[in-house]
């Protein structure tokens, strides 16, 4: 266990070492937080103490320690103001207590009589006196695990209010951050007198030390430190107390928003509460440093809170003397799943004619549209930070806006009948009808990288089915997604919803929308196979649609027509080597090897500058062969494609399963049996014979326009159009039908009948 924690340690100081900044200025925004130099980790009483408030939570104690062990190797100047001793001590003293007293009743009685013994009432500041030097040794004990050393500070108001001693405790503790050591600082609550009345929070130089939250604020302010982050029992700051049916957590909390909050009770433990940590935290705000109220009790989150919170994770409630112009994400989810409920309530028509408006917008205002993507293009090329294939994604032309408009006019003709129409009728009973009908899944999160094209096709497709729409592109498109959002709302406009669809255009990081559970219903990522793997790592209590690779095999048979083959390969793998239903993997029969067939599709990969990779057997072949692929399941998403040698199409469907991502595959034969088995046997979300993967496009497909596509085997599967976002609900009819009418004494019987069901829709 020893080598493996040194070990671990060893791994973490080589991460890169975070600089001082000028200090008088708390930071503006969360993203920012990864700046902090110098952190204090505040843990309050109910974070330290077991449930029976008697003894400390040594797992939860040990996972906080572990963090901050991370951060001190880091480079950062650790602190934790840490409450616990007088649990501790209680602790100790009962036992003492118990075990004196069964030892005075056995030599009074003879006999143990534990049953009949009373533990008086424990004094705090002797529990505290008793529980202070445990405590510190535990601290130690577990700080030496990393390899990292640690001082014991108490303190009392004293310690700050006379310049001399206030003068020693800061030369202390600088001295001891110097010598990168981890001070651990309590009240001396065996010692230190009732607080003052209304002394507390009389300027920035002046606050009464009465708990541990005014010591860290005062604390953070004396230090100078960068990030104060309160560590309580509950997830952060609420606008009401938290349990209530209407509680709701804050995200970001202002000077001035006092008026806007409900306390509840204190905590079980502990002599402070939530009013007294939010006067703290706006006291060390207003001196320069910037505060964290999280919760530090959560199994769930325990073990990465205070590590969460310094990547600038949205985490707790943000104390921020800067408000944003704007709504926050919350408010904007909530802002576009009202206008999504008037937007389902539409008729057919209506959302159809704003679709089109949408689609007359983007011809009308194309110019606009053009000088925007040029500024965007113009930034991504001067940073360099961009490969080729999202720079291809990110550039618009007159031709994709144009094909753009043609697709959202083809939706809206074909969307009259979504939303509300009747899948099936069942007569239950006599006067009992039952409807399945098609409604919107509620408010959907799009998340898309370097297309902004993806931004009018996914609205429309929203628009058409009734949903509400969050929309987060990637900062690299932010000037073009700002004018197509802008004509999405004005083409919205006309009938009175343009808050159904929203851009996030804040600070908010991927991980942090897909914690939005309570308020988004669907995720659907559109973007490089690591945007989509990310997503569906973080979004545990949201469904994801989508493909985590577009891995595209292209088989060409033994019976292949040379002329197809070679027009398919070349259009599979060349039109658009960075989509997702680009060719990545070429498999070729073994009897073509050494034919003319086989020496045409080198030529043409060749001519066409397609970097080839060998699979091990294609390898096995060869004398000299290109280089051997490291791995078969690899999305080049370039002018790159492997090429692997099958014995029969069998093999080709065993190797496209076990390497494949189940997203498009194709056939290249003239056999039509051969074709048949290879349609029915892959088990992809397309499947093509004698035609390019390419294909694989909602518009295509006559879509219209896809949200993307998705490889998953439930709900919608391949290119997502209008269909895919609809859900369905089930309608009941009746005149007072009870289920006791059917039961064996009933008078009723079921029936079960289906009846035709009628054209036009439920609206």
């Amino acid at each position: 266990m020893q080598t493996a924690v040194r070990s671990y340690v060893l791994q973490v100081k080589q991460v890169k070492i975070v600089l001082p900044r000028p200090h008088g200025k708390s930071f503006a925004h969360r993203s920012e937080l990864k700046q902090a130099k110098r952190i204090v980790v505040k843990l309050g009483s109910a974070v330290v103490t077991r449930g029976d408030e008697c003894g400390l939570a040594l797992g939860r104690l040990a996972s906080i320690v572990e963090q901050v062990a991370m951060l001190q190797n880091q480079g950062r100047e650790m602190m934790i103001v840490t409450s616990g001793a007088v649990a501790f001590g209680k602790q100790r003293l009962r036992h003492e207590i118990l075990l004196s007293q069964s030892v005075r009743q056995a030599l009074h009685s003879g006999q143990n009589q534990l049953k009949d013994m009373v533990i008086p009432v424990l004094e705090a500041r002797a529990c505290a006196a008793a529980g202070q030097s445990g405590l510190m040794a535990l601290y130690e004990a577990m700080f030496t695990q990393y390899s990292i050393c640690t001082a014991q500070i108490l303190v009392t108001n004293l310690d700050f209010h006379d310049e001399q001693k206030r003068r020693n405790l800061n030369s202390t503790l600088h001295e001891l951050l110097r010598m990168n050591i981890v001070p651990i600082i309590n009240t001396n609550d065996a010692v230190v007198p009732p607080p003052v009345p209304n002394s507390d929070l009389q300027g920035v130089n002046v606050i009464s030390i009465k708990d541990n939250d005014s010591l860290a604020a005062r604390l953070a302010v004396e230090m100078k430190v960068d990030l104060l982050i309160a560590l309580s029992d509950v997830q952060g700051l609420y606008d009401s107390p938290p349990g209530t049916d209407d509680a709701k957590l804050i995200d970001i909390f202002y000077p001035g928003d006092q008026q806007s909050i409900t306390y509840g009770t204190k905590s079980r433990v502990g002599i402070g509460g939530m009013e007294a940590k939010v006067k703290a935290a706006l006291w060390a705000l207003q001196g320069g440093t910037s505060v964290i109220i999280a919760n530090g009790t959560d199994p769930k989150v325990t073990g990465h809170v205070i590590t969460d919170i310094v990547e600038g994770k949205k985490v707790g409630t943000f104390f921020s003397e800067v408000k944003p112009a704007g709504p926050t994400v919350e408010q904007q989810t909530e802002m576009a799943r009202h206008a999504g409920r008037t937007l389902a309530s539409l008729l057919p028509e209506q959302r159809g004619e704003i679709i089109c408006c949408l689609a007359e917008l983007l011809t009308e205002k194309k110019e606009e549209i053009l000088n925007a993507n040029r500024k965007d293009m113009e930034l991504a090329t001067t940073l360099g930070r961009l490969s080729q294939p999202l720079i291809n994604r990110l550039s618009l032309s007159t031709a994709k806006l144009n094909s753009l408009a043609i697709g959202l006019r083809q939706l809206a003709v074909s969307s009259r009948d979504s939303v509300g129409r009747v899948l099936r009728r069942t007569r239950v009973a006599n006067n009992l009808e039952l409807e399945q009908i098609t409604v919107p899944i509620g408010v959907l999160l799009v998340i898309f990288e370097s297309r902004p094209d993806c931004l009018p096709q996914v609205s429309a497709l929203a628009i058409a089915s009734g949903n509400a729409l969050l929309l987060k592109g990637g900062k690299e498109a932010s000037n073009t997604n700002k004018i197509l959002h802008q004509l999405t709302q004005e083409a919205l406009s006309i009938h009175g919803v343009a808050d159904a669809i929203q851009l996030v255009s804040t600070r908010e990081e991927v991980e942090d929308l897909c914690r939005l559970d309570k308020m988004i219903d669907l995720i659907i990522p559109r973007g490089s196979s690591q945007l989509v793997r990310e997503i569906q790592r973080a979004a545990k209590g949201i469904p994801v649609l989508g493909h985590s690779e577009g891995i595209c095999h292209v088989y060409v048979d033994s019976d292949a027509s040379i002329d197809k083959a070679l027009d398919v390969v070349k259009d599979s793998k060349c039109d658009y080597p960075a989509a997702c239903n680009a060719m990545e993997t070429l498999l070729i029969h073994r009897d073509l090897l050494r034919t003319p067939v086989f020496d045409q599709i080198i030529d043409l990969l060749r001519t066409e500058q397609v970097k080839i990779h060998a699979g091990p057997r294609f390898a096995s072949y060869l004398t000299f062969s290109p280089s051997e692929v490291k791995s078969l399941r690899t999305e080049y998403g370039d002018l790159e494609c492997c090429i692997e040698v099958v014995d029969s199409m069998q093999e080709a469907v065993d190797h496209i399963h076990k390497y494949g991502s189940s997203h498009t595959d194709v056939i290249v034969t003239e056999n039509e049996e051969t074709a048949e088995q290879f349609l029915q046997q892959v088990d992809s979300a397309c499947v093509f014979w004698n035609a390019s993967s390419r294909f694989a496009d909602g518009y295509r497909f006559g879509l219209g326009a896809e949200v993307g596509i998705s490889t998953a085997r439930i709900h919608a599967r391949g290119p997502v159009g209008l269909e895919g976002l609809l859900t369905t609900k089930w309608v009941l009819r009746g005149e007072g039908h009870t289920v006791a009418d059917f039961s064996e004494q009933g008078s009723m019987k079921y029936l079960h009948e289906n009846i035709p069901v009628p054209q036009g829709s439920f609206n």
